[in-house]
This record gives structure tokens, sequence and C-alpha cells, in this order.
């Protein structure tokens, strides 16, 4: 695109003698490529700016869970892993294991009647 209106305006300039009455098209298209070189240029360094945030982004959030993942460590450290004052701090006390309910014994299968012997067979 940019390419293309560099490519007008060069064949513009060597042809502005045949075509007088385009140099104020000329004029203006060259101002208009110039502002979207501008644009084009502030673009590239925002779009550098951004990737630069990302990046920081990310480390702040892997420093910051490693950090959080820490302090809970020590939280439990201070308070001991059964204290339900760590539930104030989002983290789940120790109550002991669950004990195994016993469920309802399992049925036995039905058992088949002996099968019937047919007369005057035995």
């Amino acid at each position: 695109m940019v390419g293309d209106w560099q490519k007008l305006l060069v064949t513009l300039e060597a042809n502005i003698a045949e075509i007088p009455q385009l140099e104020p098209f000329r004029v203006k298209l060259a101002g208009m490529l110039t502002q979207a070189m501008d644009v084009t240029k502030r673009q590239a360094d925002l779009k550098a700016s951004k990737q630069a945030a990302s990046k920081e982004i990310r480390q702040l959030a892997t420093d910051a869970q490693r950090l959080a993942t820490a302090v809970r460590t020590l939280l439990k450290e201070h308070y001991g892993i059964r204290d339900e004052k760590l539930a104030a701090f989002g983290l789940q006390p120790f109550r002991g294991r669950k004990k195994a309910t016993a469920g309802p014994a399992p049925e036995p299968p039905p058992q088949q009647p002996p099968a019937a012997h047919p007369p005057g067979t035995s």
C-alpha cells in the first residue's frame, strides 16, 4: 500500500511537466504518505512496548505466585496445619481423614432353583 503510493509519487514527480493540474493532488498524497509512515512507525513502537509490558507482566505473575506459595507455607508453619485461622487466609486447615463408611453388604446373587428332572428319568 505505502510502496504503491511511493511509486505513484515518484512517477507523478517525473511527469509533472506533462500533468501540472495533478500537482495539488501529488502534494496532498505526499503529505498523507508521510502521515501514514509516521503512524506505522508509532504503531511498531507501541507493539514493541506492548510486548515488553506483556513480558514484564508474565515475570511479575511468576514471581508473585512463587512468593504467595512461600507465604502460604510460612502461614502453615506458623499456625500449624490444623489451625482454623488458616481459613482466613484462604487455606484449608487439615481436619483429619474421613473414616471409610461401611456401605451396605452386597446382596448375594439369587440362587437358581434345582432343575426339575422330567418324569421317568432319574
